[in-house]
């Protein structure tokens, strides 16, 4: 192979409206995308960092041209993997999202098929995608519930953490009676907070809840879990691929992200694992691109719950290709992830 050239460019991506949970509200988020050119074929890549897995715009543009050494042949997944382990000793997953993706894109560009395809994965429909109604004013949340309906959305996922979580809930559900409800509480209730609200979103027939107590309180969750008539599923709790198998016992599934768990490959072995141990499965997102996004996407077929809204969140998304019909969102079929420059 010759002519291997790694590009790295940043882009500052915005919302179309402020979004809130428990810890922030930003309107803005840095993203950092990778080019791997070889042989007249790219391979591309997003990252998508959080300062809760302790990432920033500042940790990417250090850590990647260190990272970016362990990308040389793109079919080498195991030692691209191993690669990028050994060259720091912390985590960067979204950086290692980014390299993982540009060389999956690139061999599945090789192969002229989709990466769903490359990775021999079952043609699938992806389930519908939730839509978040993002922590704002109770008069704000009800109008991204309401618009987010009129648009076709029949799933809303609702950012909860404040005192005021029982009258959002009420409040959502009168917006929208139709509509299946998620509650994610990002890891801001007491123990006291999440017995009292088991009651509440029971009422309103919440379909599920996400993370609701402290990332380390696997105890807490646990006991939470022989309460709950719903699901609790593990975000906040779950780092790394690793982490599975302590979660088996204190929740009902776990919330897959790329950019946390550090790629697609990365994920798929999540996935397994958590299979293998009875759990069920989210694949989530951060606030990405639809290159980001397609990352997860040619995933979705394996989950029994999407969350892949990070995307039409944005004003100002720099890719397209992917064909949503609201919540619905197409298994791509062209070479690659999928998507192009806008």
């Amino acid at each position: 192979m010759a002519g291997l050239r790694l590009h790295w460019t940043r882009h500052e991506l915005h919302t179309a409206q402020p979004f809130g949970i428990a810890r922030w509200t930003h309107s803005s988020y840095p993203r950092t995308f990778v080019s791997f050119v070889q042989d007249g074929l790219t391979g591309r890549g997003e990252a998508a960092p959080n300062a809760y897995y302790g990432e920033t715009d500042a940790t990417v543009r250090a850590v990647a041209p260190l990272l970016s050494e362990a990308l040389t042949d793109p079919w080498n997944w195991q030692g691209l993997h191993a690669g990028l382990t050994r060259r720091t000793a912390h985590h960067h997953p979204s950086v290692k999202c980014a390299l993982e993706m540009a060389a999956l894109e690139w061999c599945a560009l090789a192969a002229n098929v989709p990466v769903w395809r490359l990775l021999g994965l079952s043609p699938t429909p992806i389930p519908e995608t939730s839509y978040t109604v993002s922590l704002a004013e109770l008069p704000e949340m009800e109008r991204q519930a309401r618009e987010a309906v009129q648009r076709g959305h029949t799933i809303l996922k609702v950012k909860l953490g404040t005192p005021h979580d029982q009258a959002i809930v009420e409040i959502l559900r009168a917006a929208a009676p139709d509509a299946a409800l998620r509650v994610d509480a990002n890891a801001a209730w007491t123990r006291h907070e999440a017995r009292r609200m088991l009651d509440v979103l029971g009422a309103v027939d919440v379909e599920l809840l996400e993370q609701p107590l402290a990332a380390e309180d696997l105890d807490g969750h646990a006991d939470l879990r022989r309460l709950a008539r719903m699901p609790i599923i593990a975000d906040e709790s779950l780092h790394y691929v690793s982490d599975v198998p302590k979660l088996a016992e204190a929740f009902d599934g776990v919330n897959l992200k790329t950019a946390k768990l550090g790629g697609p490959l990365q994920a798929l072995h999540a996935l397994r694992t958590a299979r293998a141990l009875g759990l069920s499965v989210m694949l989530g997102c951060m606030i990405e691109s639809s290159l980001g996004i397609a990352g997860a996407a040619h995933l979705a077929g394996l989950a029994d719950w999407v969350d892949l809204d990070g995307a039409l969140l944005l004003e100002d998304d720099p890719f397209t290709g992917l064909d949503w019909q609201a919540g619905h969102l197409t298994r791509p079929t062209a070479a690659g992830w999928g998507v192009v420059e806008s």
